[in-house]
């Protein structure tokens, strides 16, 4: 007998094949069979009128500490998400010695968005090695989470505070090493590290893997390859406006050292940018003929991020805006008041990778605080400022003030004409180009990337159409699945474990972004409910009925070697 069929629904498989009626059963935490079932089974779901696809892999993600408090990784679970890759861009939870717990916090809280608050009173922090770590989750998770080992956590574990302060000894990059062979066995899933000048501690100084010498990192690289099932994930400082001919090379040796994948977050794409985008794909031709393979992570739809004159965003990385933004209240009001100093602050803006950002005239003010201010929730500050008579950062300024700079700011999309999405398309058929970025589980209160699962199939079947049903289920699925080398998951097949979305083709989406105080210490954040997904299931367990969390914990803590293959890169 099975323990559950879905009958009657038109299967998406994961593998880019033309959608088919069929049956699926369910053995345990496997699908048995993919076609006509007659079979009893203990429980049915009828799927008339609906997808059954696998559930969607999440590349590039910082649940890390939430999963502590919140192990259904919502609102990912709810836009039927059931695998994540976590441990990103440098940073992890762990190995941690407990001198360095609140350096860990407060790093986390300054470079990832994760609200000071909620760290403190969710997570217990009572772990030393990253198998100590990973133990902690298994089991009490509802989704599926691997997690890369974070470089900065690395290297404050030997080194401590001189971790941000020089390069490693020999004797240094020997434990390094040591403790990065170390967290492999017990399951991280790779290295990930970051070089980008956007990435500060707690104390305003350089994250300590920007410290470490370029041999330091391929010494770990090289670790990494003598691990199975394992990959890397670098962030440097081209990602964001283009890489050098050093970058290049770099990148291109990680991969080649390691004879791994490795990916980067995240490439933007738009039509006037067509010589920025080749030089950005530049250390992965170069990776191909050295022997490596280098992949860039794009996001197929456009992920919701506010802009705040209270909490950091791109808006403080404008040289000159860090220094206003951080005084005091009071203080930092009578400065934004002052007409010398907002047009210093705009004059900063230009030329730099953050210049869209000071339109503000192409902000929509969003939730605030000030009874004078709700009145202008949902409208557009340019038509605001006209009302006024004033100039649009004028305007803002005015808004944030009145709420205590707490005004959610919402920009309006930039490159989002028919030029830009074809682009973009094209760019997915790049075998070297991997969807995701949505950073979910960081950034909490500016920026949702999570629900691009929904948002994209709703603009495959209802809006711009770039792509075929089964190509982005494929993209999100099966794609993500085999880079990552997770064994058995991202298609609908028999013998692969039942991990599932079934889904409205209809209705199938995401609610417009709201701001919510739902984590430890009453901290915010931005989340959004799907709509059409009527059921996902984990490891063959219902996790999601019509779009609601069923409370049930089956995820796997995904480790390396036990649960993913290898995928070398020659």
């Amino acid at each position: 007998m099975l323990d559950c069929v879905i009958t009657g629904g038109t299967v998406v498989d994961g593998t880019g094949v033309a959608p088919r009626l069929a049956d699926v059963g369910i053995r345990g935490d496997r699908i048995v069979a993919v076609g006509s079932i007659d079979e009893p089974a203990t429980r049915r779901i009828d799927a008339t009128g609906l997808v059954v696809a696998p559930g969607f892999v999440d590349p590039h993600t910082h649940y890390d500490a939430q999963l502590f408090w919140d192990g259904f990784a919502t609102p990912s679970n709810q836009h039927g998400v059931t695998s994540v890759i976590g441990g990103n861009c440098g940073f992890t939870l762990a190995p941690l010695k407990p001198r360095d717990a609140d350096y860990t916090r407060r790093m986390m809280a300054r470079v990832e968005g994760m609200p000071l608050q909620a760290l403190e009173n969710g997570v217990d922090w009572q772990w030393d090695s990253f198998g100590d770590y990973l133990d902690r989750l298994e089991g009490n998770i509802g989704v599926n989470a691997g997690f890369l080992v974070g470089h900065c956590a690395l290297r404050r574990y030997v080194m401590g505070p001189e971790s941000v302060e020089r390069a490693a000894r020999a004797n240094e990059v020997d434990a390094i090493a040591t403790l990065l062979h170390q967290s492999l066995a017990a399951g991280g899933l790779g290295l990930s590290t970051t070089r980008s000048s956007t990435h500060s501690d707690g104390d305003g100084n350089r994250v300590p893997s920007r410290v470490a010498s370029e041999d330091e990192l391929l010494t770990l690289c090289r670790v990494v390859g003598q691990h199975e099932g394992t990959t890397l994930e670098a962030i440097v400082e081209g990602c964001l406006k283009g890489f050098d001919p050093a970058e290049t090379q770099l990148l291109a040796n990680m991969s080649a050292y390691a004879n791994r994948p490795l990916n980067w977050n995240v490439l933007t794409v738009d039509a006037a940018s067509a010589g920025l985008i080749e030089r950005q794909l530049q250390p992965s031709r170069l990776a191909r003929s050295n022997g490596g393979r280098v992949v860039a992570l794009t996001m197929p739809v456009t992920a919701e991020m506010n802009m705040s004159f209270g909490t950091f965003c791109s808006l403080w990385l404008i040289p000159g805006w860090r220094e206003v933004l951080t005084l005091p209240l009071a203080e930092k009001a009578q400065a934004l008041r002052d007409p010398q100093t907002r047009a210093r602050l705009f004059a900063n803006a230009q030329g730099t990778p953050f210049e869209h950002r000071a339109n503000f005239g192409g902000y929509i003010v969003g939730t605030t605080v000030a009874p004078q201010n709700q009145p202008l929730e949902g409208r557009l500050v340019a038509d605001i400022a006209r009302e006024r008579g004033v100039d649009p950062f004028a305007a803002i300024v005015d808004i944030v003030i009145a709420d205590d700079f707490t005004t959610v700011l919402w920009p309006l999309p930039t490159s989002d004409t028919d030029a830009d999405w074809a682009v973009r398309r094209d760019l997915w058929s790049n075998e070297d180009v991997l969807l995701g970025g949505s950073d979910a589980g960081a950034h909490l209160d500016r920026m949702l990337g999570s629900p691009y699962p929904t948002r994209f199939l709703a603009d495959t079947l209802r809006g711009r159409k770039l792509v075929s049903l089964e190509r982005a289920v494929q993209l999100m699925t099966d794609t993500p699945a085999r880079l990552f080398g997770l064994r058995d998951r991202g298609r609908v097949a028999a013998g692969a474990f039942a991990d599932l979305v079934v889904f409205d083709p209809a209705t199938v989406g995401s609610d417009p972004a709201r701001r919510v105080s739902d984590l430890p210490g009453n901290s915010l954040r931005l989340t959004s409910a799907s709509t059409g997904i009527e059921h996902v299931l984990v490891n063959g367990v219902e996790a999601i009925v019509q779009g609601q969390s069923t409370g049930a914990l089956a995820g796997t803590l995904l480790r390396s070697g036990r649960d993913t293959d290898t995928i070398a890169t020659n």
